[in-house]
């Protein structure tokens, strides 16, 4: 999921750690499991096994949850997200590890982090060094 405009919203710890607060609220209402999430800078990568609810209802309700929070702790209004989102379907374990790898992977790539694991906002049920 991508910041509307690819605005930088999570170069601030605070805005990070309200998405993550978001995403492990999902889990925590049973809605989803979470696999595997980086929160980079001006996006979210997420890797899900769905639960209770379609993931258009997922995303939707992780989406206006954490801009809500996040245009309080700004003090404004308006879109924090762009509209839709990508995904993709995991067909095996072998295929899901892979996915999950990209996307803790995902700083390295960017230069935010010089190795997996060493990243903030990232989380995995799979140790970092498989």
């Amino acid at each position: 999921m991508v910041c509307d405009n690819r605005r930088r919203w999570f170069a601030d710890p605070r805005a990070a750690a309200i998405a993550i607060t978001h995403l492990q609220e999902i889990d925590q209402r049973g809605y989803a499991r979470s696999l595997a999430w980086v929160v980079m800078p001006d996006h979210v990568h997420w890797l899900l096994e769905l639960d209770a609810k379609p993931l258009s209802d997922v995303a939707r309700r992780f989406k206006s949850s954490s801009a809500l929070a996040l245009n309080r702790m700004r003090g404004r209004g308006g879109a924090v997200w762009q509209a839709g989102y990508h995904d993709h379907a995991v067909r095996s374990e072998d295929s899901l590890h892979r996915h999950a790898m990209y996307i803790l992977g995902n700083p390295v790539r960017a230069g935010l982090s010089e190795q997996i694991g060493n990243y903030p906002y990232t989380w995995s049920i799979w140790p970092h060094d498989r």
